[in-house]
């Protein structure tokens, strides 16, 4: 069964549960339209081009995979798959070879232990997550699109300002927290980071809250300084409420393209990151950033960027995400495997 028929049969359920799955599969869709319009192009042009599936088709097929940014170990690991199974399955026509592409992205993306996608917050008491990233990335508004996302689901949300270094980074904090419609903890400008979430943690406690968000500072003097800072605030964080922070997320602009692995790697030696946080995906045509982050660095991505409407910061899904890439392309291997 192709890719695009097994992700169909899972799009089941209550007409409810249909209609949201859809809704979100579009989003995905619709955000990574640049990348898909770029991507899938190619690989239709090169599809048109060999009629059979031999070396050259795969070394331009590598190409293109590399141009989108899927990363050299993840192509690498890919090609080999790629070559086995068309083997193995004796392929010979390359009409087929996007199903199998489609299916093997998902398999590269979901191997290992560490693939955990959903937040790991408590059942019971306060929850901290704590935001990390580059000044420019789109973390403030990321911080509430999540605060948005937290409160539809019932939960009480805080927000902790720790960018005090950056002018005017508390004051759009707090225009997020005012349209949110939840409460923002800070001090003034300059202060220091670790105080700010040690007060916000015991507001926290006071009232009650679910889980509660906390900014951090994006750029310091050097990388030194930077893990320095994380440390103290990991440290202040951890002692007021044991196993936290929860959730240490880490905002990446998928824009940048490989610029974001290198800021990934950063701050995965400056602090422990759990997650990726990976925003304006629907701004790049070099979506597959997305795989080449999981692959080199081990690192979750637990939410793209899809739009600019609050509720298009959306969980990741890599079959969501893969049907993004592929969609045209599937559906009309669909089509055609229909007809015969």
């Amino acid at each position: 069964m192709s890719f695009f028929k097994k992700f169909k049969e899972k799009m089941l359920g209550t007409k409810e549960e249909i209609e949201e799955t859809v809704s979100i599969t579009n989003k995905f869709k619709e955000g990574l339209a640049k990348t898909r319009n770029q991507f899938t192009s190619k690989v239709n042009d090169l599809v048109a081009k060999y009629r059979r599936v031999d070396e050259d088709f795969f070394e331009e097929l590598e190409e293109i995979l590399l141009q989108a940014d899927v990363g050299f170990e993840t192509v690498s690991e890919l090609m080999d798959s790629l070559r086995f199974e068309v083997q193995r399955k004796n392929i010979k026509d390359t009409a087929s070879i996007q199903s199998v592409i489609s299916e093997k992205l998902v398999e590269i993306y979901e191997a290992g232990e560490d693939n955990v996608t959903e937040l790991q917050l408590e059942d019971d008491g306060l929850s901290v997550i704590l935001f990390v990233g580059v000044n420019g990335v789109g973390k403030t508004t990321t911080i509430g699109k999540l605060a948005h996302r937290l409160k539809s689901e019932g939960k009480k949300v805080m927000l902790a300002a720790g960018d005090t270094f950056r002018a005017g980074a508390i004051e759009q904090l707090q225009v997020w927290g005012d349209r949110v419609g939840v409460e923002v903890i800070k001090q003034a400008e300059g202060s220091d980071p670790a105080a700010v979430m040690y007060d916000a943690i015991r507001a926290a406690k006071t009232r009650n809250a679910d889980v509660l968000i906390c900014d951090t500072a994006g750029r310091l003097q050097n990388k030194v300084n930077l893990m320095n800072e994380l440390e103290k605030i990991h440290r202040v964080i951890s002692r007021e409420i044991p196993n936290a922070p929860h959730e240490v997320l880490l905002a990446l602009d998928a824009t940048t393209g490989q610029n974001a692995l290198v800021q990934a790697q950063t701050f995965k030696e400056a602090t422990n990151v759990t997650g990726i946080v990976l925003t304006k995906l629907d701004g790049t045509a070099k979506g597959g950033i997305v795989l080449a982050i999981r692959t080199k660095l081990h690192i979750p991505v637990k939410f793209v960027g899809l739009g600019e409407q609050m509720d298009d910061l959306q969980p990741f899904d890599s079959e969501k995400y893969v049907y993004g890439l592929f969609a045209e392309g599937l559906e009309l291997e669909s089509e055609n495997e229909s007809d015969k």
